[in-house]
């Protein structure tokens, strides 16, 4: 069963409805070739800096077995290209957040934004959530709780299977069992061009591909968006200054955690409470 493939120029209600069946879809040209050549320029450039199998996602051996030993992992994207705010102010990946986060919120924040690029014969990423990065609220109520996250990978030249194209297992963000990842021989490969991006529940089962070339890398990125009274991966609101986002659009700057949480029309008190008087 193959991930369904919609034109973000289609109808909102179309994409929302394959994200409510499958778990996830693949949104072909999100994001204009413009901004992903730059924002792979600046990607590969600033690649050079880090070692493959670096970044350990904070959790030692265990974090650096997820990463992978030939993948190169790093954040806060906005200081390596201007395009990564364009990004964030996609209207089309705004609007679908909009619909799944909102309902559980008053506004939403970015998990991380994270190049993730797959070297050559690199096997399989671990099968995973993204919810499990909060696992004491993603249990409750499973599998019909709020949703907490909602994922975008995107490619920032083609990937293909052979690549290392994430594996997704449709249907997993169902199941009863929240300790079921699934196994490899469930998954199909979600296959991109540069702009396309895999957009994914946080309950949808999924993992990096195994890179099967003997010379190429795998050039992707995520960005994800969690609910704003929950703690991001990334730490956005220390690693840009006020002077970096000055001019950006207010949803930027509010993504990137340089406004307050307001909680209306949900339940809840204001947190973060910075420019509390600009909401």
């Amino acid at each position: 069963m193959a991930l369904q493939r919609l034109p973000a120029t289609g109808p909102l209600d179309d994409l929302l409805a394959a994200l409510d069946t499958d778990g996830g879809l693949v949104v072909e040209g999100l994001f204009p070739v413009e901004v992903i050549d730059r924002m792979r320029e600046g990607v590969l450039k600033a690649a050079e800096n880090y070692e493959p199998g670096a970044a350990t996602q904070g959790l030692g051996e265990a974090g650096r077995f997820f990463v992978g030993h030939n993948t190169v992992r790093f954040s806060s994207l906005g200081k390596v290209s201007d395009a990564f705010f364009d990004m964030l102010d996609n209207p089309v990946y705004a609007a679908m957040a909009d619909a799944v986060l909102l309902p559980s919120c008053g506004s939403y924040w970015v998990n991380t934004g994270q190049a993730m690029l797959i070297g050559p014969q690199s096997p399989a990423q671990m099968l995973h959530r993204d919810c499990d990065n909060w696992p004491a609220f993603a249990t409750m109520g499973w599998p019909n709780g709020p949703e907490i996250t909602l994922s975008a990978m995107i490619a920032l030249d083609t990937v293909t299977e052979k690549l290392g194209a994430t594996r997704v297992i449709p249907g997993s963000h169902r199941w009863p069992n929240y300790l079921d990842h699934g196994s490899p021989e469930k998954t199909v490969p979600a296959e991109l061009e540069p702009g396309d991006a895999m957009i994914y529940s946080g309950k949808t089962i999924h993992g990096g591909g195994a890179n099967q070339t003997e010379n190429e890398w795998r050039l992707a990125m995520h960005l994800s968006f969690v609910l704003g009274w929950i703690v991001p991966e990334e730490s956005s609101p220390i690693d840009y200054t006020d002077d970096e986002l000055a001019g950006r659009s207010a949803r930027v700057r509010r993504l990137l955690g340089h406004k307050s949480y307001e909680p209306k029309p949900q339940m809840g008190g204001g947190l973060w409470l910075r420019h509390v008087d600009s909401f």
